[in-house]
């Protein structure tokens, strides 16, 4: 197993099969979904289905794009409102996935006329899907599965205390990652592991705009007992800014809180289809 083999295993959170979210910690927390605020939803079904092997389904009134350990959402930004800004810019910058095949997959990119950005590293690219959302993946030929979720990467002023804010709050185990693309200056960076993600923290400037309202509009964890979750958070002093409720329809609840960096988090129980 060669050097880039072994940095790219390194970073794989704990697998999930298609259709399942990772089993949660011990604060009953593991990754859910991303939600994206988009023009045109199917320009974006095309994106994560046929370009990067999701699959739809559907959990009550709810249209998910399903993948190992996370969900894609989408949602259709009101076309007379403000025009959409991508992730870049705010606290949260991208996200990134794994591919078992990665020779195959840059073929279908190009084949698509996708917008490909290449790293220092030859197995790992950013892809560009519609709306300014640029997604991190790399290869990993002993991965059990075509795709799987792996990061979210964030830039935050502040890392030891964001790190420390997802530890004490979600439960996220602090941790250090190498960085794939630094193969000329390699470097590690700071991270907090959730069950079915790696939460990685990047320097990033004293006021990163929030990210609501963004094209990546917020992301979702996955909670068990979310009621006493989030009396948990209340009594830690952690103001919901939408209380507990359930999607009508459905056995799915929900709550949302803001981070104190401005990352929108979706709490959910249930959202993952029986």
């Amino acid at each position: 197993m060669n050097l880039r083999t072994v940095v790219a295993c390194s970073l794989l959170p704990m697998a999930a099969a298609m259709g399942q979210l990772a089993a949660p910690n011990d604060a009953g927390v593991a990754m859910g979904h991303i939600h994206l605020f988009v023009k045109d939803v199917e320009a974006q079904k095309t994106f994560w289905i046929s370009m990067m092997g999701g699959k739809a389904v559907k959990n009550g009134p709810l249209e998910l794009i399903e993948f190992p350990g996370v969900y894609i959402m989408l949602r259709k930004a009101d076309p007379a409102g403000p025009a959409l800004e991508p992730p870049a810019g705010s606290v949260v910058n991208h996200f990134g996935f794994v591919v078992k095949d990665m020779p195959g997959a840059l073929a279908r990119w190009k084949a698509a006329n996708l917008k490909i950005e290449p790293t220092q590293n030859p197995n790992e690219v950013y892809v560009n899907a519609p709306d300014g959302i640029r997604v991190e993946v790399y290869g990993v030929p002993t991965l059990p599965t075509a795709v799987q979720m792996n990061h979210i990467h964030y830039y935050a002023p502040d890392i030891p205390a964001i790190q420390a804010w997802y530890a004490k709050v979600f439960g996220a185990t602090p941790g250090k990652r190498a960085c794939v693309a630094c193969i000329d200056h390699p470097r590690m960076i700071e991270t907090g592991d959730l069950p079915g993600v790696n939460l990685s923290f990047a320097q990033g400037e004293k006021n990163m705009a929030p990210t609501k309202g963004r094209s990546l509009d917020h992301i979702g964890f996955e909670v068990k007992n979310l009621d006493a979750f989030a009396k948990n958070l209340e009594s830690q002093g952690i103001k919901l800014d939408v209380a507990v409720r359930q999607i009508p329809n459905s056995k799915i609840k929900l709550a949302f809180l803001t981070d104190p960096w401005g990352t929108y988090i979706e709490l959910n129980e249930g959202l993952a289809p029986e």
